[in-house]
């Protein structure tokens, strides 16, 4: 008797769990659309996704990454310096070939597959180096921003007007009204999904942050398994990037900032265990709608300051962890 009341107790705590971010972001439209009504707009919405889609790409990435047991400090500065190496690399092209949109085109894939070898890189020196994660990317974050502070001398990179104009559009164009960043982030989003759940190298990612040596003694390849989820992180934040810098036609030593700290609260707010072993995508993805939406309430409020919505975040990441550690 005592047993099937823990089951079903466990049961519904499981349950409460996977529904809390869901709920969570229903109460804070509701709140959004009392304290203002252009929240519940049409416009902002897009706004609101479009906005969240560069962190939520990079987010599907980090969820993968923290499934397995690892950490990513260093996708923020990874992505300002993407930015600016494709930037640098579509002016030179332009100089030399007379066809923008192939040069965009190169400079587009150019960026995931930077993204994915920045990713390799890490996951070989974690892996082969024997280095903590933390320490890794630690290093990585300070290593890529002054890279970038290097190139652009202290200012910003700026992408040639007639590139900008071909390359725009891949941002500010919209698809059944639907701005296309939202769409690249649906399409990031479902892939990661069938990845995580549908295959064997999903299951893999689950197995070793569950238990690292059980799944060495069950003869999976943890060492390669490692490496091509941080590829995978790396090629999300090609990806992102790509999207961004469109936007802006620019990256600059501020590019990017604290973006590692959103995609991470995006993932732990998802329902995504810390310690490793269990996540999901769609928890990730409300959870980075969810951040988005506290931002976009707080810019069109004065209940409290714009300027603290990093510590929004920093409170929102500490909570979770506090009620999964006493989970």
């Amino acid at each position: 008797m005592v047993e099937g009341r823990l089951e079903r107790a466990r049961s519904f705590g499981s349950w409460l769990h996977g529904v809390g971010p869901v709920v969570g972001l229903a109460l804070l439209c509701v709140a959004g659309t009392l304290l203002n009504s252009d929240f519940a707009s049409l416009d902002n919405a897009m706004n609101v996704l479009t906005r969240t889609a560069f962190i939520g790409i990079i987010a599907v990435g980090m969820c993968f990454v923290i499934i397995s047991g690892g950490i990513d400090l260093s996708v923020g500065s990874m992505a300002a310096l993407i930015a600016g190496l494709v930037i640098l690399l579509m002016n030179t092209m332009a100089g030399w070939m007379d066809q923008p949109i192939l040069v965009v085109a190169i400079g587009m894939a150019f960026s995931v597959v930077l993204g994915a070898a920045f990713g390799l890189a890490h996951g070989l020196l974690i892996t082969r180096g024997r280095i903590e994660p933390f320490i890794v990317t630690l290093g990585t974050l300070g290593i890529f921003r002054a890279y970038l502070t290097y190139f652009s001398n202290g200012g910003a990179i700026t992408l040639d007007d007639s590139l900008s104009d071909v390359y725009s559009p891949v941002y500010y164009t919209s698809l059944a009204g639907v701005p296309i960043p939202v769409w690249v982030f649906l399409l990031v989003a479902i892939a990661g999904g069938v990845i995580l759940n549908r295959t064997a190298f999903g299951r893999y990612v689950q197995a070793i942050g569950s238990n690292e040596q059980v799944a060495r003694y069950a003869a999976v390849d943890v060492d390669k398994i490692k490496v091509l989820t941080y590829a995978l992180l790396g090629a999300c934040v090609g990806i992102a990037t790509l999207l961004y810098v469109p936007r802006l036609g620019s990256s600059s030593p501020t590019t990017g900032l604290l973006w590692e700290l959103e995609a991470i609260a995006a993932v732990i707010v998802g329902g995504t265990a810390l310690k490793g072993g269990a996540g999901s995508i769609a928890g990730t993805v409300v959870g980075a709608i969810l951040l988005s939406v506290i931002s976009n309430i707080l810019n069109l409020t004065s209940i409290i300051s714009v300027y603290l919505n990093a510590a929004v975040q920093g409170f929102v990441i500490i909570t979770v962890a506090f009620l999964q550690r006493r989970k």
